[in-house]
């Protein structure tokens, strides 16, 4: 026999291994999961997520391999997903994630580590409003927070609601001066003698409603919540009297069902929020008055106050917008800047 010639399968010198994969041919194609229960995701904790169904049941679950790993495939609190297996919630059981709805908004933090910079995740989806949660003193608010939290929220597409607590402690109208321009609406609320004052207007804004809160710790996040919905029993804390920071009092964000319908998500006290996918572009279009006027600006304007032929400026100087306009144009501009700066 000469060297190089092909011997036949059916030869019977010749031995075929069975492929370890099996015979079946491989396929790019996914199951569908039609048959999916609908589920709203309230927690995530190291891999499980809490779920409640449509039937009203809660069940535990994990993430299906085929939903893809990483920051850009996760799976965070307020999700609709499909999810199959075991759905009867008993003890012990876990059922499995499969599909991820399409999302009406998505609350997104950039990483600021080094290892992970610029790296962008949604922390919060399909919640309609963010209540920015800050107290007029102990610990004083710290205005670059809200205005990152603020930026945050225009480019999620969700409506801005400033919630300043300990207002027996310290006059708003100096802190609210800064956002008048903005027309953002401000609920101002105090403790008194273990009553939240104040709490009624929050709750007529948050009923029917998806909302999601965030601020530093120590703030009274924990404290609304608790009032708003008995018996969630969010762990409160007090201010460090060193450093007067709060101290951190929610690990992980959670979404509570509020008795007279809507939803409140908690979120852990955040000392930073990375803005690093936000450009000048997507702030602009919260601001339905001047991104029509930008239309004018040359291409790739960053609309900042030392951008050349910069349309905002020359509206202005026309006296276009009314009154209000330079004050709008510049908290505009500071939101801008706040995407580049740490709260202090």
């Amino acid at each position: 026999m000469s060297r190089g010639r092909d011997i036949g399968t059916d030869d019977e010198r010749v031995r075929v291994r069975p492929s370890k994969h099996g015979s079946r041919p491989r396929t790019k194609r996914r199951p569908q999961h039609e048959d999916a229960a609908s589920a709203r995701v309230l927690a995530v904790d190291r891999g499980r997520y809490t779920l409640l169904t449509g039937d009203g049941v809660r069940v535990m679950a994990m993430k299906a391999r085929e939903l893809g790993r990483g920051a850009r495939n996760a799976v965070v609190v307020g999700d609709r997903v499909g999810v199959v297996g075991d759905t009867s919630g008993r003890p012990g059981t876990l059922a499995r994630i499969v599909r991820v709805e399409e999302r009406t908004t998505a609350l997104r933090r950039s990483a600021e580590d080094s290892e992970a910079a610029g790296v962008e995740r949604v922390i919060v989806a399909n919640a309609d409003r963010m209540l920015i949660v800050t107290a007029l003193a102990d610990p004083p608010p710290r205005s670059r927070l809200v205005d990152r939290c603020l930026v945050a929220a225009y480019d999620a597409g969700m409506q801005p609601v400033l919630v300043l607590t300990k207002a027996d402690l310290a006059d708003p109208g100096p802190f609210l001066e800064q956002y008048v321009a903005l027309e953002v609406p401000a609920i101002t609320t105090a403790v008194v003698d273990g009553e939240v004052r104040g709490l009624e207007a929050v709750r007529e804004l948050v009923s029917g409603h998806e909302s999601v809160l965030v601020g530093h710790s120590g703030v009274g996040k924990s404290t609304l919540i608790n009032a708003l919905v008995p018996g969630a029993d969010r762990a409160t804390g007090e201010v460090n009297v060193v450093t007067g920071r709060g101290r951190h009092t929610s690990s992980n964000a959670v979404a509570l069902e509020l008795p007279d319908g809507g939803w409140v998500i908690d979120t852990p006290g955040v000392r930073s929020f990375g803005l690093a996918h936000v450009g000048p572009d997507d702030l602009l279009r919260a601001f339905s008055d001047l991104a029509e006027a930008a239309a004018d600006c040359p291409r790739g304007c960053a609309h900042e106050a030392d951008s050349p032929g910069c349309a905002l400026d020359a509206r202005v100087a026309r006296g276009e917008g009314g009154p209000g306009a330079a004050a709008r144009l510049d908290s505009f501009r500071r939101l801008l800047a706040a995407r580049a700066t740490e709260p202090a």
